[in-house]
């Protein structure tokens, strides 16, 4: 069975229901749901992920999905996974493909190659480019040896659109959350538009190990609208 067939032997009408509501704008959602997708993924990346790639149809959600997850679980160099990523991070159009291939991205952790290459997506600076070099950011660098260099990278990051915005504000919370008192001090001085820096606030507000009292307390700082 090749796996475009694979794929519509799994599709599920109601959770493509499902799916098509979580990403307006999204074409040839067949509905499968991401853990039989993470399934294929890892089998195709024991056996032979580049010949995958080289043939890979970008005819529907998942296929292009199923490409990301690949990559994320391929094992091979920084160099290798780096020139696969330059190819599909073009292909991206929605925040599920975005944030699911670099979330499964593990080899990155803490990795300099892969602090580079976020360094590198934040620069090319469309939307999607730039949710992913933040997403990466969030997903393995908050860390003690990163931290401060994170928190720069956001703060000095364009963010052409909501989906990158809204990647900021998540990076923001999370480097909260793990680092309360530098990532207060950092938004002190941060220079994030106006937007971005009151749905940080509202980000970490809602998690659940932020106390009240630090709660009342970032409420205070957010900025007025204009």
């Amino acid at each position: 069975m090749n796996v475009k067939s694979e794929l519509l032997s799994l599709a599920e009408p109601e959770y493509q229901k499902f799916s098509a509501s979580l990403l307006p704008g999204v074409d040839n959602i067949l509905g499968v749901r991401i853990p039989k997708l993470r399934v294929i993924a890892k089998r195709i990346a024991k056996e032979n992920w580049k010949e995958f790639l080289d043939d890979a149809k970008d005819d529907s959600f998942e296929e292009i999905l199923l490409q990301g997850l690949v990559i994320g679980y391929a094992k091979a160099n920084p160099t290798e996974i780096i020139t696969a990523l330059d190819a599909f991070i073009p292909k991206i159009n929605n925040w599920s493909v975005c944030d699911s291939t670099a979330m499964t991205l593990k080899a990155a952790k803490n990795h300099p190659a892969y602090f580079g290459y976020a360094d590198a997506c934040l620069a090319e600076g469309t939307e999607f480019s730039v949710r992913f070099g933040i997403v990466l950011l969030m997903s393995h660098f908050v860390s003690d040896e990163y931290i401060d260099s994170v928190l720069e990278k956001i703060g000095a990051a364009e963010l052409p659109g909501y989906y990158a915005k809204m990647a900021a504000a998540w990076a923001v919370s999370v480097c909260y959350v793990k680092y309360p008192e530098k990532t207060e001090d950092w938004l002190k001085e941060s220079n994030l538009d106006d937007w971005t820096f009151n749905k940080s606030i509202q980000k970490i507000k809602e998690s659940l190990r932020v106390s009240d009292a630090e709660k009342k307390r970032l409420e205070g700082m957010k900025r007025k609208a204009d």
